[in-house]
């Protein structure tokens, strides 16, 4: 009874350790959020600064997963080059290397646990704070305390259960000057890292098993586990990968590529390298406790390695676009952005979600580019290619919004700030207008496709005229509303929208006058006018769901899609 207690502890002060670290890592995020990613996409104008900067956002933040799903969006949106993501990726593993440095300092020799229950009463107020900032520091403070504790716990449930014991009596059927022990100890390393899913945890793990001074786990065998751990990380983040776009995977393969390689090449120079590591610590460093040498190698291992490779970074862009091919993408419908994939917090995945709405809003506007070709398309089956294609579309539009709804529900079950959950509501409301677009823009190849059936006088050339012109009024609101999804607090930006609503609703008014007429005049049947006006009332309708995508992104309340506006609408 007592043994099951004591895995049962050993297991959850994991747990205690590993929501410490999303904690932590999650309320850094919602506190600078938008400030880290300014620096990811201003600072990687070449190798180095992208280097320095994967350094700096992965020891904010502690986690090179978030990091490497920040590079992953700017890649998708174009933003960011694969080629300079590498070089971030390279940072972001250099800078996770600080958790170890911390665990090296403070976990183990201070009781670091006795000072967690006092900043947990400091967290608390913040906690409770109305201020989305406040909070997310609170969170912060929640979390460092609660990853420390875990630490304690863990080390504590650790010599209950005593693990060295069990160690050392594993490690006695084991040969330990075998180089074949080395390499099985990076196999483990890397097992146990995919099943954890957190490198950090399985670095304080390896830290704390390398105090213990076990017989047979010595300096040489964990540094084995620390460079078998960086191949580890990188499995779990190919693995989630394969389900996303050909860009994430790239990304994930070279960071898999990227430290396979460092691998292979310390274990050319192994024992040299631990000697080497050894007397810097010994020598330059002061001697220092025993885990000193254990995070100077996992630093080590990655600084060199990343000095090793930043010159190859077009070579290993290449090798990784030779591996992974980008597919020849038809129309065949795929979201860009969050088709899975590498996961991220949820304050993160909101960026994800806005690209993916401004790609919808993108294929709204490419899917109204068809229909004045399908107005002047004479040929029969060209026409027929057309319409089908317009049909296809409007399906992908109800596809589109059905999956950013449910991902956005997803990301909303999260631990969100106040301003987020606002700019979820906001995108829930964007996507369903854009949904209505897609509708709208199928209603007219529809109204065209019925007139082609059902009536043998084609339209005037004053017809066509005014149709095509109302699609460049239209096609002017949709590029007026990609702007807006970009930039939606710009001062004119709605004005501006508002004014080409304006004018499409008063030319719509100024056609259906001229209609009666024209058709009162006896220049066309009355069954031709019904088709014209049903094509302008309809690009009406869709200048009154875009007004409305324009209206959600800067939160205000105006609807334009339910009819009309003190007689304009």
């Amino acid at each position: 009874m007592e043994l099951i207690i004591n895995i049962f502890s050993l297991v959850g002060s994991l747990a205690l350790f590993l929501f410490g670290m999303k904690t932590m890592s999650e309320g850094l995020e919602k506190f600078a959020g938008d400030r880290l990613r300014s620096i990811l996409a201003a600072m990687t104008k070449n190798r180095v600064m992208g280097v320095l900067t994967g350094i700096l956002i992965t020891a904010l933040i502690q986690s090179s997963s978030a990091t490497t799903v920040m590079v992953v969006s700017f890649v998708n949106a174009g933003l960011m080059t694969l080629a300079q993501s590498i070089g971030v990726i390279m940072g972001a593993n250099i800078g996770t290397t600080v958790t170890a440095w911390i665990i090296s300092a403070v976990g183990f020799k201070v009781n670091i646990a006795a000072f967690a229950i006092p900043l947990l009463a400091i967290g608390m107020p913040l906690i409770f704070s109305g201020k989305g900032n406040r909070k997310s520091i609170g969170e912060f403070i929640f979390g460092f305390s609660f990853l420390f504790m875990g630490l304690s716990f863990l080390q504590e449930a650790a010599t209950a259960m005593n693990i060295g014991d069990m160690v050392a009596g594993m490690l006695a059927h084991v040969p330990q000057d075998s180089f074949f022990t080395i390499i099985l100890f990076v196999i483990v390393g890397a097992l146990v890292t995919m099943i954890v899913q957190a490198s950090a945890a399985t670095m304080a793990i390896t830290l704390m098993l390398f105090g213990m001074n076990i017989p047979g786990f010595g300096f040489e065998q964990a540094a084995a586990l620390a460079m078998g751990q960086n191949i580890g990380t990188t499995i779990t983040a190919f693995m989630a990968s394969l389900t996303a776009n050909t860009q994430a995977r790239r990304a994930a393969l070279a960071h898999m590529f990227f430290n396979v390689f460092g691998v292979v090449v310390f274990l050319i120079v192994f024992y040299p390298a631990c000697d080497a590591v050894s007397w810097v610590v010994e020598n330059l460093m002061g001697g220092g406790n025993d885990l000193f040498k254990l995070s100077a190698f996992h630093t080590a291992f990655n600084i060199i390695n990343t000095l090793l490779l930043i010159g190859f970074v077009k070579q290993i862009e290449m090798f990784v676009c030779r591996v992974l091919p980008m597919k020849a993408q038809d129309e065949d419908y795929r979201l860009r952005f969050i088709s899975g994939g590498l996961l991220s917090t949820a304050e993160l995945s909101i960026m994800e979600a806005q690209k993916e709405i401004r790609s919808f809003a993108e294929r709204c506007q490419r899917m109204a580019g068809f229909v004045p070709t399908l107005l002047e398309t004479k040929d029969e089956m060209e026409f027929n290619k057309l319409f089908a294609r317009i049909e296809k579309y409007e399906n992908i539009t109800d596809s589109m919004e059905m999956e950013i709804a449910s991902y956005l529900n997803k990301v909303s079950e999260g631990r969100l700030s106040d301003a987020s959950k606002t700019q979820i509501q906001k995108m829930l409301r964007q996507i369903s207008e854009l949904e209505s677009i897609g509708d709208s823009v199928y209603n007219l190849g529809r109204t065209l496709n019925r007139h082609r059936m059902h009536c043998q006088e084609d339209f005037t050339d004053n017809q066509k005229q005014h149709m095509l012109t109302m699609m460049q009024l239209v096609d002017a609101a949709l590029t007026e509303m990609l702007k807006r999804i970009d930039q939606p607090t710009t001062k004119n930006g709605v004005k501006t929208s508002l004014n080409i609503e304006h004018e499409i609703n008063n030319y719509r008014t100024q056609l259906k006058n001229q209609n009666l007429h024209d058709v009162n005049a006896g220049l066309y049947d009355y069954q031709l006018g019904v088709f014209y006006i049903d094509f302008i009332s309809e690009c009406e309708k869709l200048g009154d769901y875009v007004m409305n995508v324009v209206q959600a992104g800067k939160g205000l309340d105006n609807d334009f899609g339910d009819g009309p506006i003190n007689g304009q609408g």
